[in-house]
């Protein structure tokens, strides 16, 4: 039977994501309310490991619900992915006596929970506050939103002078592994082509394509490119685009990390302020080692581990209406 949850720990770990206090917030208010002692942990990992842990009240999480980034701090830690600076941070939770964890963050921070609750007595739910989207068992994660939006605008503006012009313009946006913010900032944005990791570019169609519509004098044309496409991102393929167009402007612009930033939108604070809530109540129901999504509009639970070896794939649905939209 597992034991009774008293007194847990929160913190944000690995990218920072708009939302994350939204869902701090949630964590904090929900432990309160079931009557346990709730403490914030600094900086993520590095924080638990070092004892940078402070409890919280209602009004420590007033007023940051509309803020992006995160009150907490976050950091990537690699004395974690280490067996001694795992039981470390288990001497502090114990000592402190903390005997349950909510981890929000993406999938590094959920593999670090996976290694730590195989190996201690401590329970963890995890919720995904990553702007790729790239966390499987979840149409929703923390962040994504917001970042797609600030994405939409400052694209929607760049076509404006790219319209002015009469010119090709090659937008950057995050997405290591992933290329959900491109597919979706893309489509919203009328892209003629946009390139993802998870699909492998024909660059000869492109250029045609290109070629063909230069022919008609559309000379007008936006390539959405994820950060992290077999080209190595927008200034790669500007190169090879420009080789091939060489009468044809082309501009780059990389739009980097204003998309972690921000006051996060409305989905993103529901979102947030729901998976907040169901993580302490996981909890509290003895339901443990679980990350906490929603599918459907329904909650979802999996556990930690299939979360992090399974990853969200983008559908050929999805593609199809790429090429189609963009004819």
């Amino acid at each position: 039977m597992a034991k009774k949850v008293t007194k847990i720990g929160v913190l944000t770990s690995g990218g920072d994501s708009p939302g994350m206090n939204a869902a701090i917030r949630a964590v904090v208010r929900t432990g309160l309310y079931h009557g346990l002692e709730v403490h914030g942990i600094m900086r993520g990992y590095q924080g638990l490991i070092e004892d940078d842990i402070s409890k919280m009240e209602g009004r420590s999480v007033a007023n940051i619900i509309q803020r992006g980034g995160t009150i907490l701090k976050t950091a990537r830690c690699k004395e974690f992915y280490e067996a001694p600076g795992r039981k470390r941070a288990y001497e502090v939770l114990k000592k402190r006596g903390i005997n349950g964890l909510v981890i929000i963050g993406g999938d590094g921070s959920f593999r670090g929970a996976v290694k730590f609750s195989q190996e201690f007595d401590i329970p963890c739910v995890g919720i995904a506050g990553t702007i790729d989207k790239d966390i499987h068992g979840s149409d929703y994660t923390i962040g994504f939103d917001t970042a797609v939006n600030t994405a939409i605008g400052a694209i929607d503006k760049i076509r404006d002078t790219m319209d002015a012009h009469d010119r090709i313009f090659i937008i950057e946006v995050m997405g290591r592994d992933a290329g959900y913010i491109a597919l979706h900032s893309g489509i919203a944005t009328g892209a003629e082509n946009i390139l993802i990791p998870e699909r492998k570019t024909n660059m000869n169609d492109i250029i045609l394509s290109l070629q063909e519509k230069e022919r008609r004098k559309k000379l007008v044309n936006l390539i959405v490119v994820a950060e992290g496409d077999e080209f190595g991102g927008a200034n790669e393929v500007q190169k090879v685009l420009q080789e091939n167009l060489p009468k044809a402007e082309i501009r780059v612009a990389i739009l980097g990390h204003i998309q972690r930033g921000g006051s996060p939108t409305g989905i993103d604070r529901l979102i947030a302020s729901r998976m907040g809530y169901h993580a302490v109540e996981c909890l509290m129901e003895g339901r443990h080692n679980v990350f906490v999504g929603i599918l459907n509009n329904r909650m979802h639970y999996i556990p930690l581990e299939k979360a992090v070896k399974n990853k969200a794939n983008i559908s050929e649905e999805w593609m199809k209406i790429v090429k189609i939209l963009a004819s």
